[in-house]
């Protein structure tokens, strides 16, 4: 006789009328098309996104070298800062389509449906359909996630993956076969090429929940596990061999390391530096955890465990946040007694893990930390709603489970009041409407409706709580979001934007003006960058003023940003007769022009649609080219122009590290000494091929 069979027997899967049964489909129809058509509405009002990755897209539509790496240029001088697969799809639709905003972003769109779509099986498996899609509903409304799906960062990749391995995971702990176990470790395998090290997140609760509820004996489900880790390096390992083992002289400089190597870009940049905040070649050379000259916390916020309730984060993920915490204990409690294999729990354990493992590393890490991150936690928040929703109604007569909901129910009122109170000009009724209702819905909830009466209560329950973060993702959607740094809602005192991170009611970094605090325009305090030399003020292209210490806009000089020649945070905005220059016999060279950093270099690329190389990667600091390596292309004739403009890392002494003037602060000086200038439309170009006469 087997140990299961002494083990309690598992409570029968939850039985729904026949009338909800028939309504599912439809009502799944409706939210995924409905889904699709928010995603989709307006997409091209983002140009081009990110410019930095849709330069990259540009390139890897042109050139299958260039698309497999994950190429800036296509000439293949360097690679973006992450492995390439979030890429892959944006460039076979450009292939496609042609190259325009709609057909970059369309892929990520269509990620954004699929994820909804697969939440909603994960949960209706064990929690039936209307758990199922009220997870998808959560999940398409969550802020964040209705921008990053119609955004061309890799994080809409990264989550359909992430959920994808949940998926696996969930097939199999019911049955307990090895190709469920082994695709769960593909996925993840798949999802580091996506972003590297931050899919790992899940994979401790993904762990746990086959130790704990996978059908076979401990010793196979240990085994199985090692297997799906195996599965894991081999879904990222062949790229990583490949990469690895091309020859150096004969493929693109791997962006954000500082030798050359993904490896090392996986385990620094973009791996244990953002933890402890030591990121070699991080953005402005300055690590995470520096303080800012006005006092307050790091540049990217300050960890600790409130990180996600600050003003930058809050709106973006939290709203249901402290819900699904209530929901994931009680859920955990009415499951507690049954068998060990209990598929709601094991999914409960599966987000839960999910939840509060990521959330601890996104409040806790000392490194690189963006809003937009949380992303990665909208599949855990949206399908602890859904499931816990879905136990405490099954069990609604007992009063501790009513007592749980109540407190759900406040909390999410509260947390929605705080929030909406902090931009008190955005939809300024709703926060009042919120609370009234909130505050009705915890009254009927403590009282033994009928069933008529609890399903209306419970409707009336989700309009309120989901009523903010539908007034966000609706914001999120109908605003232009360009630039490195996207996030959804209305600007919110005291939230970091590129203005700096205490400026007032500064621009979020969406795209969107915001006023400045003690200076003028849209910058804050005048020291966005430790050094207080110049303002971040601007708004990913435009123009920016800057607060008191620090100058903005055009004449940003070493710190600067924004102005037609672009920088490090900010994309180039070159003008038709700048374009039609660059063009001018731009196929006889290898790269038409050469500039201190990508983000600089990708707009002039996608106005040419030419291969333009950035100097020093994103933040200008790699080491590629190096000076020799430049002046070897400019004496055989293979760079036209180099463009000197805001960019950091060309008039910067050392990386920020402590060490020598770097690559690209050498190659501006070189350029600057023996070629001529001359200035257009704002924008200074020097031609290489005309050298200064002595």
């Amino acid at each position: 006789m087997t140990a299961t069979l002494t083990e309690p027997r598992l409570a029968p899967p939850p039985i729904e009328p026949s009338s909800t049964r028939r309504r599912e489909y439809p009502a799944l129809a409706a939210l995924l098309i409905g889904t699709a058509v928010a995603y989709l509405w307006n997409l091209s009002a983002n140009g081009w996104a990110n410019a930095f990755y849709a330069a990259a897209v540009q390139a890897g539509s042109v050139s299958w070298k260039a698309m497999f790496f994950g190429s800036s240029d296509a000439a293949n001088s360097i690679t973006v800062d992450k492995t390439p697969l979030s890429l892959w799809p944006m460039e076979i639709s450009v292939r496609i389509f042609g190259l325009h905003s709609w057909s970059m972003l369309l892929p990520q769109a269509l990620l954004g449906v699929a994820s909804v779509a697969l939440l909603w099986a994960i949960v209706r498996r064990n929690f039936g359909a209307s758990a199922g899609l009220l997870a998808g509903l959560v999940l398409a409304l969550t802020p964040i996630a209705a921008v990053m799906f119609r955004f061309n960062n890799p994080d809409a990749m990264l989550v359909f993956l992430m959920l994808a391995a949940a998926w696996a995971m969930t097939r199999a702990v019911a049955d307990g076969r090895w190709r469920w176990v082994l695709l769960t470790g593909v996925f993840i395998g798949l999802g580091f090429l996506a972003k590297q090290l931050q899919v790992l997140l899940v994979v401790p609760a993904l762990a746990l929940t086959y130790l704990i509820a996978g059908p076979p004996t401990l010793g196979k489900r240990i085994i199985q596990l090692f297997g799906a880790a195996a599965a894991m390096v081999a879904g990222a390992g062949w790229w990583v061999l490949l990469a690895e083992l091309w020859p150096a002289s004969d493929r693109p400089y791997f962006g954000g390391s500082q030798h050359n190597s993904i490896i090392e870009l996986t385990l620094g940049y973009n791996g244990l530096g953002r933890l402890d905040g030591n990121e070699r070649g991080s953005v402005g050379g300055f690590g995470g955890g520096e303080q800012l000259p006005s006092g307050g916390g790091g540049m990217w916020g300050t960890p600790g465990i409130g990180r996600l309730f600050e003003p930058a984060q809050a709106g973006q993920i939290v709203w249901l946040i402290p819900a699904a915490l209530v929901l994931l204990l009680a859920g955990i409690a009415l499951r507690g007694k049954l068998a060990r294999t209990d598929p709601q729990r094991a999914t409960l354990i599966l987000f839960g893990g999910w939840l509060v493992g990521t959330g601890l590393v996104f409040s806790l890490m000392k490194g690189i930390f963006h809003p937009y991150y949380t992303v990665a936690l909208a599949p855990a928040v949206a399908a602890l709603i859904g499931a816990g929703s879905a136990l405490a109604w099954q069990h609604r007569d007992r009063l501790w489970v009513r007592l749980a909901a109540v407190l759900a129910m406040g909390l999410t009122t509260a947390t929605a009041w705080i929030i909406l109170s902090r931009s008190t000009s955005f939809v300024p009724w709703l926060r009042w409407a919120i609370l009234v209702g909130g505050i009705v819905a915890t009254a009927l909830m403590l009282i033994r409706l009928p069933r008529k009466g609890g399903l209306a209560v419970a409707a009336a329950a989700a309009l309120v709580g989901l009523a903010g973060p539908t007034a966000y993702a609706v914001d999120g959607i109908a605003t232009a979001h360009q630039g490195p740094m996207p996030s959804a809602g209305p600007a919110v005192r005291g939230a970091w934007g590129p203005g700096g991170p205490h400026g007032g009611d500064h621009g979020m970094p969406n795209g969107r003006t915001g006023n400045g605090g003690p200076g003028n325009g849209n910058a804050g305090p005048g020291n966005g960058i430790p050094g207080g030399q110049h303002g971040m003020g601007m708004n990913h292209g435009d123009t920016a003023n800057a607060g008191p210490g620090g100058n903005g806009g055009n004449e940003g000089g070493p710190g600067g940003f924004g102005g037609p020649a672009g920088g490090m945070m900010s994309a180039s905005n070159p003008s038709a007769q700048v374009t039609a220059l660059l063009k001018a016999d731009g196929s006889d060279y290898t790269w038409v022009a050469a500039t201190v950093s990508s983000n600089a270099a990708a707009g002039f690329q996608l106005a040419t649609q030419l291969p333009v190389m950035p100097v020093g990667g994103f933040n200008g600091s790699d080491p590629s080219p190096t000076l020799a390596q430049f002046q070897e292309y400019v004496q055989v004739g293979r760079i036209h122009y180099f463009i000197s403009g805001n960019q950091m890392g060309g008039d910067r002494g050392g990386n920020g590290n402590g060490e020598s003037r770097s690559q690209s602060a050498q190659i501006t000086a070189w350029v600057k000494e023996h070629f001529s200038s001359q200035e257009v439309d704002g924008i200074t170009l020097y031609d290489l091929t005309s050298p200064k006469t002595t």
